[in-house]
C-alpha cells in the first residue's frame, strides 16, 4: 500500500506544467502581471500550493516559464508557415513580419504591455530574455542559410542578426502607439521592405 507521504511527494509529477502555466495565464490576463500571485495560480488550476510551490519556486520563475512557452508557441507557429518560400532572405523577411504580427494581436502580449508595460525594460536596456533569443535563432539561422544560398548580404552573421532582432522588436514593444494613427498593415509591409533591403546583396 502507498503511504500518505509517498502520494504527497509524488503528487507534485501528476500535474502537468501546462496545467499551471494556463492557470497564470488567466490570472494575467484577468488581473495583470504585478497582480498574479501563487496563491491565485494555485487556486485557478486546482492545485495545493506547495504542489505550485515545488514547480515554480516564486511567481518571476512561473511567469518567465508562461511567455518562454507562449511566444516560443507563436514565433514557431510563424516561422512554419514561412518554410515554402524560396530563399532564406523571404522566408526571414516573411517570418519576422509574421512573428510581428501574431505576437503584438496576443492577448498576452497586450495584457503585459498595457498593464505592466514596465516590466519589459529590464529586456530592453538590460539583458535579453529567453523569448528574444528563440526569435534570434530562427533570424540567424536564416542570415546563415542566405549567405549560402546567395540571398542575404555576406557580412558578420552574428552581428546582423542582432541588428535584426533590435528592429524587429522595437516594431512588436511601439506596435500600439505607432499604429494609433496608422493602419498596421502599411507599417508592416514598410517593416518587410526595411529588412529585405538591408538583407539583399549588394550589386557590384
Amino acid at each position: 500500500m502507498t503511504s500518505k507521504r509517498h502520494t504527497e511527494q509524488r503528487s507534485p509529477t501528476r500535474v502537468d506544467d501546462d496545467v499551471l502555466l494556463d492557470a497564470a495565464r488567466a490570472c494575467v490576463l484577468d488581473q495583470g502581471v504585478r497582480r498574479t500571485t501563487l496563491t491565485d495560480v494555485a487556486r485557478r488550476a486546482s492545485v495545493s500550493r506547495m504542489t505550485l510551490y515545488r514547480r515554480f519556486p516564486d511567481v518571476g520563475s512561473l511567469l518567465t516559464a508562461l511567455m518562454t512557452r507562449e511566444f516560443g508557441t507563436l514565433l514557431t507557429r510563424a516561422h512554419d508557415s514561412v518554410t515554402n518560400l524560396p530563399t532564406a532572405r523571404a522566408r526571414l523577411v516573411s517570418g519576422a513580419v509574421a512573428s510581428v504580427r501574431v505576437i503584438t494581436g496576443d492577448p498576452l502580449m497586450r495584457t503585459v504591455l498595457d498593464r505592466d508595460g514596465e516590466l519589459v525594460l529590464p529586456y530592453v536596456v538590460e539583458r535579453l530574455g529567453s523569448t528574444q533569443l528563440v526569435a534570434e535563432q530562427f533570424l540567424h539561422a536564416q542570415v546563415v542559410a542566405g549567405h549560402a544560398d546567395g540571398s542575404v548580404r555576406r557580412a558578420d552573421a552574428g552581428v546582423q542578426t542582432r541588428a535584426l532582432l533590435l528592429v524587429v522588436q522595437s516594431f512588436v514593444l511601439s506596435y500600439a502607439p505607432a499604429t494609433a494613427d496608422l493602419d498596421p498593415e502599411p507599417l508592416l509591409a514598410e517593416l518587410a521592405h526595411l529588412l529585405d533591403a538591408t538583407l539583399r546583396p549588394e550589386i557590384r
